[in-house]
């Protein structure tokens, strides 16, 4: 069995209704519909404890590829297979290489309020809302951009536009879940949407996928991130 529950690696449950769940490691309780089979629950705060230490990564970058720098983000010890520490990676990898891309934005403080927007959005989002949390990371990057509020015109258009693009490529691939494969498809759309539209051209090409082996649910060769596609 690979990587499911964090406590015990049994595999995931998800319950009709929400109910009351104490997290196996702070001890928070709070309502969820999400534990293992063997009963374990772990909040959004204690799965993605350690996402702090993606800035470091991002502002030493100079890549102009987001693949790449998320890669690397995946790659941090604190990161899992699937998690909502995604709903905060895309935008951050996309943030970090439209700006050495030439976008004008600062980026610490962009850095700061991606984190702060991304952590809003809980696990489970894709299933669970119809709206999964690597598209609305995209569409954070891109409101953040922009500088859109709910009262902007072209602003709130475009971040709308961008994240519905990716959800409708997200849904044609269909599910379950994959969390690198989700994070990878909204890097495709997301650099296509900011060269048409904001002219910031960033870098994107080759994209494998080097985590199937630890996703029981992998479509395998049917996916278009698998390497015998790339």
């Amino acid at each position: 069995m690979k990587e499911e529950c964090l406590i015990c690696k049994a595999p995931l449950e998800y319950l009709e209704t929400s109910q009351p769940m104490e997290c196996a490691i702070c001890h928070k309780v709070e309502d969820s519909r999400t534990r293992c089979v063997n009963g374990h629950y772990v909040c959004d705060a204690c799965h993605t404890r350690g996402l702090d230490s993606i800035f470091g990564v991002c502002l030493a970058e100079t890549s102009k590829n987001p693949y790449e720098i998320l890669v690397k983000l995946m790659d941090l010890p604190f990161c899992h297979m699937h998690g909502p520490e995604h709903h905060v990676m895309v935008g951050a990898s996309l943030l970090t290489a439209y700006k050495n891309a030439g976008g004008d934005i600062d980026l610490p403080a962009a850095l700061t309020e991606m984190q702060a927007r991304g952590r809003k959005v809980p696990g489970g989002a894709c299933g669970f809302w119809g709206s999964c949390g690597a598209a609305v990371s995209a569409g954070m990057y891109m409101a953040i951009v922009t500088k859109s509020t709910p009262l902007t015109d072209r602003a709130w258009g475009l971040s709308n536009s961008m994240t519905g693009q990716i959800l409708t490529a997200l849904g044609d691939l269909g599910g379950p879940r994959c969390c690198k494969r989700n994070s990878f498809e909204a890097l495709r759309k997301a650099v296509a949407f900011t060269r048409e539209h904001l002219e910031v051209d960033m870098e994107l090409g080759y994209m494998p996928c080097k985590y199937s082996g630890q996703n029981n649910q992998c479509h395998k060769i049917v996916c278009p991130y698998n390497k015998r596609n790339q």
